[in-house]
């Protein structure tokens, strides 16, 4: 079967991106490779495998524009009203933490953040489907 092992996402300032994924969820630098017109530097952390890759265009100045396409992506962890107000603390303007019920039933607890080039990341409570 098929596994999930990393998303791209491409940045224009590679350590601001760097700082944000560390300073947010603990992400470091696993790999970093550079070529002729790009980089790519792959995150993680040691709770999975999963990964970041950012992919650093050499010589863009402007913003990308993400569409309608992307919608986020999502983390899970084990306290998320602790993380938000570290999110607060660290000044990464967290949105105001959500709960969303199902059948009378939590179904999540979450917020949301953005990184430097505007990609959206929930970060939700280990809790039912989203452990």
């Amino acid at each position: 079967m098929a596994k999930a092992i990393h998303m791209m996402i491409r940045v224009i300032d590679e350590a601001k991106s760097v700082a944000f994924y560390e300073q947010a969820f603990g992400l470091k630098v696993k790999d970093r490779f550079e070529f002729d017109g790009f980089t790519l530097v792959y995150l993680k952390n040691d709770e999975n495998d999963f990964e970041v890759e950012l992919t650093v265009n050499h010589g863009r100045s402007e913003p990308y524009t993400h569409g309608t396409g992307y919608g986020h992506l999502a983390v899970s962890t084990d306290d998320v009203a602790r993380d938000h107000q570290r999110a607060e603390k660290a000044g990464l303007n967290p949105t105001p933490l959500k709960e969303f019920f199902r059948d009378d039933k939590l179904l999540a607890k979450f917020f949301f953040l953005q990184d430097p080039d505007g990609y959206k990341i929930e970060v939700l409570q280990r809790h039912g489907r989203y452990t």
